[in-house]
């Protein structure tokens, strides 16, 4: 395996201003009914903007991502369309697209715009109206259902087919591939393993339904009060909640939504001679690997990859790191990638999760508004509003989960589309 060398940033860059909607089903949401896809990115556009202390016409470039765009947006070149709902017409901007790790992404790039040089002051964001799809031809804001059975075709359009169909395109064979290689290296049983998801389980919900924006409002305790369940464990292990892979239960799996975030980065000279009434927050650095689909255990070592790149370049150590998110589509993320960036000791994790020490107030906090799976994913603009959370919480302004001492160090391990992944740090500036 080759490791990039990576160069240092000419400059440094920091995030001034974030924003995100609600993650939710936007037509079911009072907030949010009937909102289009540019009315999301500009509401999420212009409270960064107005978190930054700017207007729009300060802003001199944009990123859009979406994870798929055609599909679930019924559009092409969305950038252009997006301008006039935040009041920067005419400005350059591109469009990306990533899978899940768009938004992850979304920062690598306007970093990178603003370390070069080019740009001063650069917005990105992301969007996807994932609980629902476009009525075609319709104006933005209608939308219908979207079923499983229309979204389960799309997942192996990801891998490359080029001269075949791979093995794994399936849905669910892929998903426990890490956990099950963690279960036999540690000698843990099945039920160990269980347990320990639903430790996770346990407490993104209870950090989700502290956060306003997030889609789950029902802890699992009370769900399991509604149905007649001694307490959240039962409720968990049981009927309604089966198996549907081999390790991953229901409420392992995201919980598909819409929703739009985004950010805005400056030269950190520039940041700090602003005096801002917030903290301002560094990007150290952007660790990055791709593989195909269909490569065997390509989170892994992507992940592998990633870290040792963000490590050597930063200088930064894993013993530094105060909070870790992690793009959890399917739980047992958590639970590895916890100990691959060296966040909690190897074969240690499960027994973390278990002894619900990830919440926002236990020692070792993970995805600190709920992650994917209770937070809601919106595809593509789930990485940026996993950078919305880190600010707000290295700032000390995350509310009802701010943790008790407000971290320095940040760090985001993104993975998305079978292939990309992201592993970034942040730091409060001094």
């Amino acid at each position: 395996m080759v490791l990039v060398k990576l160069g240092k940033q000419a400059r440094s860059v920091s995030i001034v201003g974030v924003g995100c909607t609600p993650f939710k089903n936007f037509e079911d949401h009072p907030q949010t009914k009937g909102m289009s896809e540019g009315d999301a990115f500009g509401y999420a556009a212009l409270e960064a903007i107005q978190d930054a202390g700017l207007e729009p016409r300060d802003i001199q470039y944009f990123y859009h991502g979406a994870a798929n765009p055609f599909m679930i947006g019924d559009s092409l070149t969305p950038n252009m369309q997006v301008a006039d709902w935040f009041g920067v017409r005419g400005i350059g901007s591109v469009h990306h697209s990533e899978a899940c790790c768009t938004g992850y992404v979304a920062l690598q790039e306007a970093v990178q715009a603003v370390a070069s040089g080019t740009y001063d002051v650069v917005l990105s964001g992301a969007v996807d109206l994932a609980a629902s799809l476009p009525v075609v031809d319709a104006p933005g804001c209608f939308r219908r259902d979207f079923p499983l059975s229309e979204m389960l075709p799309s997942i192996p359009k990801v891998y490359d087919r080029a001269y075949g169909r791979p093995f794994d395109s399936a849905f669910g064979i892929s998903f426990d591939n890490w956990i099950n290689k963690y279960r036999w290296e540690y000698d843990l049983t099945a039920e160990q393993i269980d347990d320990a998801l639903n430790g996770v389980s346990k407490s993104l919900r209870r950090d989700a339904v502290l956060n306003p924006l997030a889609f789950s409002t029902k802890t699992f305790e009370e769900l399991a009060k509604e149905n007649d369940l001694p307490d959240a464990d039962a409720y968990l292990k049981g009927f309604g909640n089966p198996k549907v892979t081999q390790y991953l239960r229901v409420t392992g799996f995201e919980i598909k939504c819409d929703g739009a975030a985004a950010l805005v980065v400056m030269p950190t000279d520039m940041a700090v001679a602003r005096g801002l009434d917030h903290k301002v927050i560094d990007v150290l650095g952007t660790g990055a690997a791709a593989f195909e689909g269909a490569t065997p255990d390509n989170e892994y070592n992507g992940t592998k990859v990633g870290t040792q790149q963000v490590y050597e370049l930063t200088g930064v150590s894993p013993d530094e790191l105060d909070l870790l998110f992690v793009n959890d589509f399917f739980l047992a993320g958590d639970i590895v990638a916890a100990e691959e960036v060296g966040y909690i000791p190897r074969g240690e994790a499960w027994q973390y999760a278990i002894d619900g020490r990830m919440g926002f107030d236990g020692d070792k906090p993970i995805n600190t508004h709920g992650g994917r799976c209770n937070f809601g994913h919106a595809h593509g603009a789930s990485g940026v509003a996993d950078v919305v959370e880190a600010v707000k919480q290295m700032r000390g302004e995350a509310g009802a989960t701010q943790m008790p001492k407000a971290p320095q160090t940040t760090f985001l391990r993104g993975f998305g589309g079978g292939q990309n992944i992201r592993c970034q740090i942040l730091r409060t500036h001094d």
